[in-house]
């Protein structure tokens, strides 16, 4: 006879306790996607963290981030004792952290508020120390297997290039150079302009900030990298970056929109960001290019770097744009226009931004 411990109705009831346990906690937006009818069991022996699986911690005291954002976007506050659900990811943040998934199971950080679980390894001067979390556990399956976010990744299918929207990409010079504020912008004009416009954040840190104001500003679909099962794309391979751009890409595509407007986080000096740019290129993913820079030295080198890799740059826009005189400095230097965020959210000035003439007389008309 079995063990009372595995015994079926045992086994069910210690499913269910989890699950309400769960229901309990505050769940972060980086596992939206996630199944939880499929969480049986917490695992803590005999196990290493990988970069997208669940865990189960308790917040042993606040630091940086004091809030979690929830799957609906909600960035409800975080108290000592609370349990939390978030997913082990690494950190590239040059104005916050520098974090690695652990090798075990101790205490690590909550290094961003839409759910991502590591270790700093260093931080910005002005950030706070990062919130500390103890893992209670990893989350897993019936079959003891850790749920990791790769099990609910959209599917996986070739970007065919017949059906593949008219793709316009922002890029930028750094954190915070204003690329998802032009690309709300240009999603913005480009709906105003009558057109069906996709989104999608091919790397980064998930937060579903870049998605809601996608969203807002109008587009038909607003999709992420965790849409493709990672918490973050830093220390990803070439590959996995191949594969996370072909999911989205291809989704934008099935969901028929007449225009994608994707954005690629951090800046051109991040290894997944050059590496990304330079995958795009070879497959000819994007019809144009615009990068969003915070001063006109940025701006200057970041043209030249993407020309000089054979990307068709066609604007510059970002935090540049709100000074006229390091604009005119970044036109001089560049001989390329800095697009302001009303000429982005214009209609017809955006679709002369993007668009080549013809394009642009077929699209508008």
């Amino acid at each position: 006879m079995l063990p009372e411990t595995l015994q079926p109705d045992a086994i069910l009831g210690r499913r269910s306790r989890l699950q309400a346990r769960l229901k309990a906690a505050k769940r972060a937006f980086t596992t939206r996607r996630v199944n939880f009818d499929d969480c049986a069991r917490l695992i803590r022996s005999n196990v290493t963290p990988r970069t997208g699986d669940l865990v189960l911690a308790r917040v042993a005291s606040v630091g940086q981030h004091g809030r979690i954002e929830n799957i609906h976007g909600r960035r409800g506050a975080l108290f000592v004792g609370d349990e939390i659900v978030v997913a082990y990811g690494n950190r590239y943040a040059p104005d916050q952290f520098e974090a690695y998934v652990p090798t075990d199971m101790s205490s690590c950080h909550l290094v961003a508020g839409g759910g991502v679980a590591a270790m700093m390894k260093t931080r910005h001067s002005a950030m706070k120390m990062p919130t500390v979390i103890e893992p209670v556990g990893l989350i897993a399956d019936a079959d003891s297997l850790p749920i990791n976010l790769s099990r609910y990744a959209l599917p996986s299918h070739p970007l065919k290039k017949r059906n593949r929207p008219y793709t316009i990409a922002v890029a930028g010079s750094s954190m915070n150079a204003g690329k998802t504020t032009t690309v709300a912008s240009i999603v913005r004009g480009l709906t105003l302009a009558g057109l069906k416009v996709g989104t999608a954040k091919l790397t980064g840190t998930g937060s579903g900030g870049d998605l809601w104001s996608m969203i807002d500003s109008g587009a038909a679909t607003a999709i992420d990298f965790t849409d493709a099962g990672h918490a973050s794309t830093f220390g990803l391979s070439g590959i996995a970056l191949s594969l996370i751009s072909e999911r989205l890409l291809g989704a934008l595509s099935d969901d028929a929109v007449d225009v994608a407007v994707v954005e690629i986080a951090d800046g051109l000096f991040q290894k997944e960001t050059a590496n990304l740019l330079e995958i795009a290129r070879d497959n000819g993913w994007f019809d144009t290019v615009i990068f969003a820079a915070g001063d006109a030295m940025g701006a200057t080198f970041g043209v030249n770097w993407l020309i000089e890799r054979g990307h068709n740059v066609t604007s510059i826009s970002g935090l540049v744009s709100a000074s006229p005189l390091a604009s005119r400095e970044a036109e001089i230097a560049t001989g390329m226009h800095v697009a302001t965020i009303a000429e982005l959210t214009d209609p017809i000035e955006v679709t002369k931004l993007v668009f080549p003439e013809m394009e642009t007389k077929r699209k508008v008309a």
